[in-house]
């Protein structure tokens, strides 16, 4: 899978360069830790979902799926979810993850 840049974002970066280099480097700092790639991308699903953030559902499944991480995995993450962020909110959430994986 690609690394495909959302156009909006590419557009924000471009007038607001330093908010880019700002979050660059939070980005290379949260990863500095004992964390494995796979492990970081589900985590960070679990945050997308209990935030209730649509972009970064979408985004973190593209990116989960990129780090090798299964369908199964990231479904069993928004089952666990369900407990925490309540059922409706569950499957809301649910309904992001699948705009991503039913992708052609």
């Amino acid at each position: 899978m690609g690394k495909k840049i959302p156009k909006t974002y590419k557009k924000f970066i471009e007038r607001f360069p330093d908010l880019g280099q700002a979050w660059e480097s939070m980005r290379k700092a949260e990863a500095a830790g004992p964390f494995a790639e796979r492990e970081l991308r589900l985590i960070k699903l679990g945050i997308a979902f209990g935030s209730m953030r649509e972009g970064p559902v979408h985004s973190g499944v593209r990116k989960a799926l990129a780090a090798g991480v299964t369908r199964e995995e990231i479904e069993q993450v928004v089952a666990l979810s369900a407990s925490t962020i309540g059922l409706p909110s569950a499957v809301a959430v649910f309904s992001w993850v699948l705009d991503e994986l039913e992708k052609d």
